[in-house]
């Protein structure tokens, strides 16, 4: 995974008929805006896997990482398809780096999704990457289109929040069935504004911090506070420079309009609980912390098992 410059690449466009200048212009600009581009966020592939455009219905790509087991393995064949989605900065590069390796040895189809503007996948016209009906709609035609048995979904921090309106949506026909969920780290189905709430009145500095570093995009040039928010104290700073480098490379528009969001929830509950879903926290997360964490078991989406490391 190595650190490089971004880079949009415009297409080709056709010549306009003669206009005034500053008419010709402004037509230019408009038609350029409702073409997808494609972001650029150089990760060097690991041996066995491979990148491919997954093409959506309004004419988007999303980023594909996927890994498959290295040898087929007696008694592995029924384990499901994994399929695995990012949070904020992030793109599919942060699950190839160690998760995809680990469970694809195990015997797991792998697959790691960019989604809308994050990685290497196209850059949608709007202000912001989409909402969360949208990302769910982006993983559902994926999964009926690509993967062909009902995977597990495993999605971090904003990851797990599209994660849960997918469960939500699961009654509809154009939603696959899953295997199983997996949360990790993720936001409540409230959504963050609680956490930063509380974090306001019980931890001001750390609030601080959080706003500097998420809202601000502080991150992308401060070494200590990227490490502080997104990485463990004990990583060494040159392996947070590359993926601090990845992260910048990343993200092209905002993931999710946080206002818009945070008036649409709570996400709902799904319609029948019997879905299996494994909640993951960390008791050292500097963003979703112990509370946060908690706040999902109090969740009814589904069934949940708990897993506190």
């Amino acid at each position: 995974m190595a650190t490089s410059a971004s880079a949009l690449i415009l297409p080709r466009l056709p010549m306009s008929p003669p206009m005034p200048a500053r008419a010709s212009s402004t037509a230019t600009m408009t038609r350029r805006r409702t073409r997808p581009l494609r972001a650029a966020c150089a990760y060097a592939l690991q041996e066995g896997q491979s990148r491919r455009s997954h093409r959506l219905p309004c004419g988007l790509d999303l980023e594909v990482i996927a890994q498959q087991p290295p040898t087929p393995t007696p008694g592995r064949s029924e384990r499901p398809p994994l399929v695995f989605l990012h949070g904020s900065f992030h793109a599919a590069w942060c699950w190839a780096e160690h998760w995809l390796p680990f469970f694809s040895r195990a015997g797991f189809s792998c697959f790691a999704l960019s989604l809308r503007a994050q990685g290497e996948s196209s850059i949608p016209s709007e202000a912001v990457a989409g909402t969360l009906e949208t990302h769910s709609g982006d993983i559902a035609d994926f999964i009926r289109k690509e993967v062909p048995d009902p995977p597990i979904l495993i999605g971090h921090s904003f990851g797990g929040l599209i994660v849960q309106q997918y469960i939500s949506c699961l009654q509809e026909p154009l939603h696959p069935k899953l295997s199983g969920a997996v949360l990790v780290c993720s936001v409540p189905p409230s959504g963050n504004s609680g956490l930063v709430w509380r974090y306001l009145l019980t931890k001001p500095i750390a609030a601080v911090k959080v706003t500097l570093s998420l809202a601000a995009k502080v991150y992308a040039n401060s070494l200590p506070l990227c490490k502080e928010t997104f990485f463990s104290s004990e990583m060494d700073d040159e392996l947070v420079l590359r993926y601090q480098g990845l992260m910048k490379d990343s993200s092209k528009l905002p993931l999710l309009d946080l206002r818009k969001l945070n008036a649409s929830l709570p996400v709902p509950s799904a319609a029948n609980g019997t879905l299996e879903v494994l909640v993951m926290g960390a008791s050292n997360d500097f963003i979703v912390d112990a509370e946060g964490f908690l706040k999902l078991q109090d969740s009814t989406m589904c069934n949940l098992s708990v897993w506190k490391g």
